[in-house]
């Protein structure tokens, strides 16, 4: 599913709250569902019963990711929210990376968790220093890609927390290691066309779909209108490339 990226804009992924939210999101246009509480921090997770629920009314129609919480970076408890998100049948578990911790070591111990068929993509917070050095190492631990957010909702959108240049540079260097490489944190529609430059796999939305707020409920209106800007936003620029399939990468 999703083969072919080089040949279309990036994908427009929904954060939902419930399986509800997920019919609507994906009836007005939406390509990946992603399961996320945005009650409880950045990339909050919801009860795996309702990831499991979230799962079965997509029933296929779209992949399905979800986070495993605002974690720290500690083995452990990494990999126990990933066997539990993984159990529901999600085709790809959200970690995210954010200050402190011993990162590597937290991204190995994922790496080599047993997920089913779940696929890992990492995450790290542009308003956090975020170590770019990390998505090699996701990489090689086996990540099927990253994306880039922001970790404090209150502080404006991925733009007003880091350069355009410090973006292409993300976009780049997952590229160069096969990643999906996926841009979101308090996006708008007015951001569309200027990160579609960069190329991304993903742009990722929350707030812009909701009728007041990331908290609540999301619009159909909303949603079909960020639907359309990302499709008007076209293929890649010549010569710029994608990552071809959404399969992990082999060595």
């Amino acid at each position: 599913m999703l083969n072919g990226l080089h040949l279309h804009g990036p994908r427009f992924l929904a954060s939902v709250t419930s399986a509800a939210e997920a019919v609507l999101a994906l009836d007005h246009g939406a390509d990946i569902i992603d399961a996320k509480d945005p009650s409880r921090g950045a990339l909050g997770a919801l009860p795996v019963a309702t990831i499991a629920a979230i799962v079965a009314a997509v029933h296929g129609r779209a992949l399905v990711s979800a986070t495993i919480g605002d974690l720290p970076s500690d083995g452990e408890t990494m990999v126990a929210a990933a066997h539990a998100v993984s159990a529901t049948g999600v085709d790809f578990v959200k970690a995210g990376f954010f200050a402190g911790g011993v990162h590597c070591d937290a991204i190995a111990a994922l790496g080599d968790a047993v997920l089913g068929h779940a696929r890992l993509i990492g995450v790290l917070m542009a308003d956090l220093k975020p170590e770019f050095e990390l998505i090699a190492t996701m990489a090689e631990a086996g990540f099927a890609g990253v994306m880039l957010d922001t970790a404090n909702k209150a502080n404006g959108c991925l733009l007003d927390a880091m350069s355009a240049h410090r973006i292409a540079e993300f976009v780049q260097l997952a590229r160069t290691h096969h990643l999906i490489a996926g841009l979101a944190g308090s996006l708008r529609a007015a951001d569309i066309a200027p990160l579609a430059k960069f190329s991304p796999d993903v742009l990722g939305f929350r707030g812009a779909l909701c009728a007041s707020g990331r908290r609540s409920a999301l619009d159909a209106d909303r949603v079909k209108s960020i639907a359309i800007e990302i499709k008007a936003a076209g293929p890649p620029p010549s010569g710029a490339s994608r990552v071809t399939t959404f399969e992990r990468p082999t060595p």
